[in-house]
């Protein structure tokens, strides 16, 4: 579980983020005190995650939490940003930051088309974990072991050029300017997207040993093992050539080769592709599942179920969503539209533990202090954003929109809720 949180982490927006950042903040002290902060709210969400874990001990994350502590259609408009925003979204913008740093802007091969090798990679994890179920896992592990080796390696070879390394200053030329604070809190949404997967032990809860006891700790191991790792990452790809990397996707590969030269470049190209291909695995495993649960509440087609060990129809419709996304979209259009959409529909969820229900089912009654730090950091630096910046809301507001539409019509499809599973969060006696 906590290779898995680890997994969906360590992805596409740590790689790509920072450049951005750094264009819109314009010091790269101020980068990294934003990945710090951000780092801090994170925590206090898988803190709060956990909690939610413990009380409703099933997999199927936001979704499952909405529908138990408040209502169907609230779990199924979280069930669906999760298939549009979070997964498909998600997979789409790792697969796309994948073939950036797979094929530079001058080196890619003129046989290769344009989005070929994302939508290549997405059908191959799809496939690993459609085929069977358990190769997938097994495939997963395997290589995230050998992407927190190089990303190590990478640190540590940074170290070393520590003492002869004319490290950037406290500021670059081409940053937007502008009101700090507003884009101190665009830059929040943005690194938020990169903490997000800590949620990612939740959509697997039934299937792991002790759920109550194993998934809080993987959510907040998992986090914490992050948040220093991504402090120690950024600070090197910000300071040690800002002028290179400021508003470039590319951020790590061109750190990389500030510091150590083409061939420390390369390592890090090779470290971030294979960085990129194990959160597509991961993401590829825990969307489908998601499908299935609401298709097994009757909120979805019932071919969505799963079938033996993998839910094999979702995973074929995972890949067919993510695919269109990556030939659709670009990264900035997908980082705008993730980070605000995702975060915003996490606060919602760990608002699920003010339930009055939901905390008796937990025992000990948990603590709210950290999940309403989260909640207020969150809907304060989105509500900032929309404020300042109406036009990035719209994607949003849309997800929310169609999402609820569907609900209302599927009360009149002959899709309906179980009745089954249709029930208030256990009581707690």
């Amino acid at each position: 579980m906590t290779f898995l949180v680890i997994a969906n982490m360590v992805g596409a927006g740590v790689f790509t983020t920072s450049g951005f950042t750094l264009q819109s903040l314009g010091s790269p002290a101020w980068v990294v005190l934003a990945w710090l902060v951000a780092g801090a709210i994170a925590l206090a969400g898988a803190d709060a995650y956990g909690k939610l874990a413990r009380a409703m001990p099933e997999s199927g994350g936001e979704y499952l939490f909405l529908s138990r502590a408040i209502h169907p259609a609230f779990g199924f408009v979280a069930g669906w940003i999760s298939l549009i925003a979070g997964f498909s979204g998600g997979i789409a913008y790792a697969a796309t930051a994948f073939e950036s740093y797979l094929f530079p802007e001058t080196h890619r091969p003129t046989w290769i088309s344009e989005d070929a090798p994302a939508i290549f990679l997405i059908v191959v994890t799809g496939l690993l974990h459609g085929v069977r179920g358990r190769v997938g896992v097994v495939a997963q592990n395997v290589v995230v072991a050998i992407k927190l080796g190089l990303l190590v390696v990478l640190l540590l070879l940074a170290a070393t050029t520590l003492p002869t390394h004319p490290w950037g200053g406290t500021s670059v030329e081409g940053g937007e300017g502008g009101f700090p604070f507003v884009a101190f809190a665009q830059s929040l949404v943005w690194i938020s997207f990169s903490y997000l997967g800590f949620n990612a032990a939740v959509y697997l809860t039934e299937e792991a040993e002790e759920p109550e006891r194993t998934v809080p700790w993987a959510l907040l191991l998992g986090t914490s093992t992050v948040v220093v790792l991504y402090l120690l990452l950024n600070a090197v790809f910000v300071y040690a050539n800002p002028e290179a990397v400021v508003g470039k996707p590319d951020v790590a590969a061109l750190a990389a080769q500030a510091l150590g030269g083409d061939w420390f470049g390369r390592l890090a190209r090779m470290t971030v592709v294979i960085a990129l291909v194990t959160s597509v695995f991961s993401m590829m495993m825990a969307a489908p599942r998601v499908y299935a649960k609401m298709a097994a509440d009757g909120l979805l087609p019932g071919v969505l179920r799963f079938e033996g060990d993998s839910p094999r129809a979702a995973i074929v419709l995972q890949v067919l969503l993510a695919s269109g996304l990556v030939y659709w979209s670009t990264l900035r259009d997908l980082l705008d539209y993730l980070g605000l959409t995702l975060s915003v529909c996490a606060a919602c969820t760990v608002s699920c533990l003010f339930v009055p229900r939901v905390r008796k089912a937990t025992t000990p009654t948990p603590s709210l202090v950290l999940p309403g730090i989260y909640v207020a950091s969150t809907l304060a630096t989105a509500g900032v954003l929309a404020f300042m910046k109406p036009a990035q809301v719209v994607g949003t507001v849309l997800t929310v929109a169609t999402g609820a539409i569907v609900f209302i019509m599927g009360r009149y499809l002959p899709i309906r809720p179980s009745r089954q599973n249709d029930r208030d969060v256990p009581s707690s006696e």
